[in-house]
């Protein structure tokens, strides 16, 4: 196969030498024609100007034109087929150097160390397989039982202390007459009256408000109970710029209170303010002494 392509390569430089033969043949030809074409038209000329016109003959010159222009084409087609075959020389020249490579000076002086052609390969044999281990039975244990787990610790809640032993850990006997303790099952209410803490109508302490509430700081201080302030009216509509219903103006009262507390050292958290108007009366409102007693404000301490 190497001696083919070769035997190729040498052949490409004959083609190509054919090829610069034919072309300087044509342009040879090609010059020889012009040189004639111009001799043509030089006698015309002299005979044109000797003799009269003659009749119109334009196609005699025809056959001249047109072989000129097939020598113009000839001679283009072999410059294309020339300048092909010097690309396709290069490739191939490329290509067997790349297949082919020539050895270099390194490689035609190495000498192979003395007794090196009579070494045999080794042959990589595989080992044989390692036979399989032997299955063990499974010795049976005897088991031990394993102890249920402990049970984890029941968490007793702390008992809440009942109404009576909340009554006891209070000081009432600092409050005065103004607040009226309430108790029932579930909670110690202070009750005090609207009138005593607030102008009519008006949601501002005033004096003696400031005073009944000063008397309540220790007793609240006193327990870390929630304490739920809830302010009542009667049903009476207001019915002012400021407060459109009762339900603006008892929220309004309870949250005067709310913020009395905190600014004396009670705990944010252990406070809240609702407002629950004429909802939850404790007399009738068809008298004066009932509707003066629904209007009220009630510190509920929660157990």
């Amino acid at each position: 196969m190497r001696t083919a392509n070769r035997t190729d390569l040498a052949s490409e430089p004959s083609e190509h030498q054919s090829l610069l033969d034919r072309q300087r043949a044509l342009e040879i030809e090609l010059l020889q024609a012009r040189q004639s074409h111009r001799g043509l038209k030089r006698k015309h000329a002299a005979a044109a100007a000797a003799s009269p016109p003659p009749a119109d003959d334009s196609g005699g010159e025809a056959w001249m034109m047109t072989y000129l222009d097939m020598m113009t084409l000839l001679l283009v087609v072999t410059m294309a087929m020339l300048a092909l075959a010097g690309k396709n020389h290069e490739h191939a020249r490329k290509v067997e150097q790349a297949t082919h490579p020539l050895p270099d000076a390194q490689q035609l002086t190495r000498v192979a160390p003395p007794g090196s052609l009579l070494l045999v390969p080794q042959v990589n044999t595989p080992l044989p397989a390692e036979p399989a281990p032997e299955e063990v039975t499974p010795v049976e244990v005897a088991t031990v039982p394993t102890p249920p787990p402990a049970a984890e610790p029941e968490v007793i809640a702390e008992p809440k202390p009942s109404v009576d032993e909340l009554l006891n850990e209070l000081p009432l006997d600092q409050l005065g007459d103004d607040i009226e303790v309430v108790s029932n099952e579930s909670s110690v209410s202070f009750r005090i009256n609207s009138e005593i803490l607030f102008p009519s109508g008006q949601t501002d302490l005033n004096l003696g408000g400031l005073k009944v509430l000063q008397h309540l700081v220790p007793v609240l201080e006193s327990v870390p109970h929630k304490i739920i302030v809830a302010g009542h009216t009667d049903d009476q509509d207001i019915r002012s710029s400021r407060f459109p219903s009762n339900w603006e103006l008892s929220g309004a009262r309870a949250g005067s209170v709310v913020r009395y507390l905190q600014s004396n050292g009670i705990n944010r958290d252990r406070l809240a303010a609702v407002g629950y108007a004429d909802t939850r009366p404790l007399a009738d409102n068809d008298t004066a002494q009932g509707r003066a007693k629904n209007r009220r404000v009630e510190l509920i301490l929660e157990r």
